[in-house]
């Protein structure tokens, strides 16, 4: 199997699409908030409540994830694509300007920031990195989570593509 056939194959899954944040408190004077696009994410558990996102191997996440164990969740409405496609930018510019114009909080658990009008949110802290091929699969234990008012639909990645649900 070549690795077309795989990523065609795989590209037939809808996946919703989430923005991981974290903090990183050694960048700078004041650190710097990091983010990152991701489809590979999933509930895991419910007791205790946990969920997985899969990190490329040597990104900027997954060196930060190693020694920053809290890092934010935010479930992105279809009006949201934008904010997906900045952060999957490969070569992109400093994070600090990439979060400048999008209306966020931080996080009161993990100060991570909290993407303004997402689906959902959700913060968590490390319980378990497992190391698989490319990437490194973070379980994380959910500290807080919150479901904004309104009902906008979700934002879905589909055939290489983000897409709406509707």
């Amino acid at each position: 199997m070549s690795d077309d056939e795989f990523r065609a194959a795989l590209s037939r899954l809808a996946a919703g699409v989430v923005l991981i944040t974290a903090h990183d408190p050694d960048d700078g004077p004041r650190g710097e908030d990091v983010g990152m696009t991701a489809t590979a994410f999933v509930s895991v558990s419910l007791e205790p409540p946990l969920v997985m996102v899969s990190v490329r191997n040597d990104s900027r996440m997954d060196d930060l994830l190693v020694h920053q164990p809290l890092w934010a969740v935010s479930v992105l409405a279809e009006n949201q694509r934008h904010i997906a496609g900045r952060f999957a930018m490969k070569g992109r510019i400093s994070d600090r300007l990439l979060f400048n114009d999008i209306p966020h909080v931080r996080g009161e658990a993990a100060g991570a920031p909290l993407i303004g009008g997402a689906l959902a949110t959700l913060e968590c802290r490390t319980e378990q990195r497992v190391v698989a091929g490319d990437h490194t699969l973070v379980i994380g234990r959910v500290l807080a989570a919150s479901v904004p008012g309104g009902d906008p639909g979700p934002l879905t990645y589909f055939r290489g593509k983000y897409r709406q649900l509707s």
